[in-house]
């Protein structure tokens, strides 16, 4: 292990949060500029700061990096432990820069409670910043949960007619499948005298207890990704959050259940999961193929990129189950591709909502016509959302194909058919909502796209072809921390 007197992580989680809290305490409803400004500030200060474990991190190193170690609760032996590897680094990034973007898609579109809306964004962005980095179980689960409250405020209190319902369904549903996680924990703990995650990883268990213990993990994980058939809150709170809300759900909220698998199911019960992997790739299979056939019949944008999601995370869980090289890194290079992708979706359907006040693709038409710029923008995520070649789509996806082939060729087979399905939900909500002769008046009277939002989806444009382009950067720093990782999974740990 890399010992480090690095204060680093404990910076990229609670300076959001200190921002955060000082807006919610200090900011006014009769200054909102001020807000917004003091707010960017810190989602910009965030991002900086986690600038520099990407400059520092050691590709070629084994086990966790930038570690830090304290005491919290010393009569239970639970440490405030922080650690990163190469699978956490890129997402922790991630994180930062959504929020950012966040920050800035909210700066014209609320006007009211901006202290609150602000605030509960930083104090999420750091929280979800410390289930990517927390070494020791509890703190894990405590920042886990925590994830919940704003998320639960943010679609309760600035979501659409229904946000009320569909805040409830997203808090119940993930608060429910976490209950066994901490049961878990707690039985973790109990055997092993500690909290420490990576001690975990050594603890020899039978295989009943095995199962058991993915069982419990799999019912917080798959809420969360969401798996099928455990998805249905998705499409409601997508809906009915606001548009920064949904950016956050997609791009970094569902990465939290996907995150879990590799540092919690995978290495703690291996045997189990080599046992249920089957099972886990019929249950993503379902979920690329089916979602994408749900997603093809969408009247809404937002439902229709909502059921895009789900089916785009059944090829991250697909990747992790086959237990190859190639599929696993594809599966977390497309989650933060998915980050990217899916937070600019969310973004383009937010910037016409904004002007028509309507996500219905019969209500637009043309909008090529109107909104040159907006429309190339929206063309190319689209592209990328159903794997265009040189766009972060593709490259996650073929690596998971490619994967999948060398595992099963059916399984690669059936999992290719996600292409053609990607493409085709895309280009007929693309072909509906931009091509075309402008068919509505309202469409006829819309502005092009302003300096700011032509700036957020410029920078995830340049985003997404970069790593289209070039994902070297991204698979270097996972290749050693894959490896390992399977090569643990290939032992097994069945107690005599």
């Amino acid at each position: 292990m890399m010992q480090s007197t690095s204060i680093l992580l404990s910076l990229a989680i609670w300076c959001p949060i200190a921002f955060g809290v000082f807006v919610l305490v200090f900011g006014r409803d009769d200054n909102p500029g001020l807000v917004r400004w003091v707010s960017l500030i810190g989602s910009l200060a965030s991002f900086i700061v986690t600038l520099p474990l990407l400059q520092h991190f050691d590709n070629s190193a084994h086990g966790m990096q930038f570690v830090e170690k304290s005491a919290w609760i010393e009569r239970f032996n639970i440490f405030y432990s922080l650690g990163i590897d190469g699978i956490s680094l890129w997402l922790i990034l991630l994180t930062a820069f959504i929020t950012v973007i966040v920050v800035i898609a909210a700066w014209e579109v609320i006007e009211k409670q901006v202290a609150q809306y602000m605030g509960a964004f930083l104090i999420l962005s750091g929280l979800m910043i410390g289930v990517f980095c927390a070494m020791d179980g509890l703190l894990f689960y405590v920042f886990f949960e925590a994830t919940l409250i704003p998320m639960y405020i943010i679609v309760g209190v600035w979501g659409g007619p229904n946000r009320v319902y569909a805040a409830f369904k997203f808090f119940l549903y993930t608060l429910m499948g976490s209950l066994l996680t901490l049961v878990a924990i707690i039985y973790l703990y109990m055997k092993s005298g500690s909290f420490d995650i990576l001690a975990w990883h050594k603890l020899a268990l039978p295989m009943s207890a095995q199962i058991m213990l993915f069982v419990a993990f799999l019912m917080a994980f798959a809420v969360k990704v969401p798996m099928w058939p455990v998805h249905t809150w998705l499409p409601d709170a997508h809906v009915e959050a606001p548009t920064g809300g949904s950016v956050v759900l997609a791009a970094i909220m569902l990465k939290l259940g996907a995150y879990g698998f590799l540092r919690f199911s995978l290495p703690i019960a291996p045997d189990a999961s080599h046992y249920l992997a089957n099972f886990m790739i019929t249950l993503s299979l379902i979920a690329v193929i089916y979602i994408g056939l749900v997603a093809l019949v969408q009247a809404d944008m937002k439902k229709l990129v909502a059921y895009s999601s789900i089916a785009h995370m059944g090829f991250v869980t697909l990747g992790f189950f086959m237990f190859n090289d190639m599929a696993m890194q594809g599966g977390i290079v497309q989650m933060i591709s998915h980050g990217f992708i899916s937070g600019a979706m969310f973004l383009c359907i937010g910037v016409l909502y904004d002007r028509v006040h309507s996500r219905q693709i019969v209500d637009y038409g043309g909008v090529v016509n109107t909104m040159p710029k907006f429309a190339a923008l929206f063309v190319l995520f689209s592209m990328a959302n159903c794997g265009l070649p040189a766009t972060s789509g593709f490259v996650g996806e073929f690596m998971v194909i490619l994967g999948a082939v060398k595992f099963n060729f059916w399984i690669g087979m059936l999992a290719a058919t996600a292409l053609i399905l990607g493409a085709a939900y895309s280009l007929w909500m693309t072909k509906r909502v931009i091509l075309g002769a402008v068919t509505h008046d309202h469409v006829a009277k819309l502005v092009d796209l302003n300096k700011r939002e032509f700036f957020m989806l410029g920078v995830l444009a340049i985003a997404v072809l970069a790593m289209g382009l070039y994902p070297a950067p991204f698979t270097d720093a996972m290749q050693v921390t894959v490896g390992d990782l399977l090569k643990h999974v290939a032992i097994s740990k069945i107690a005599p």
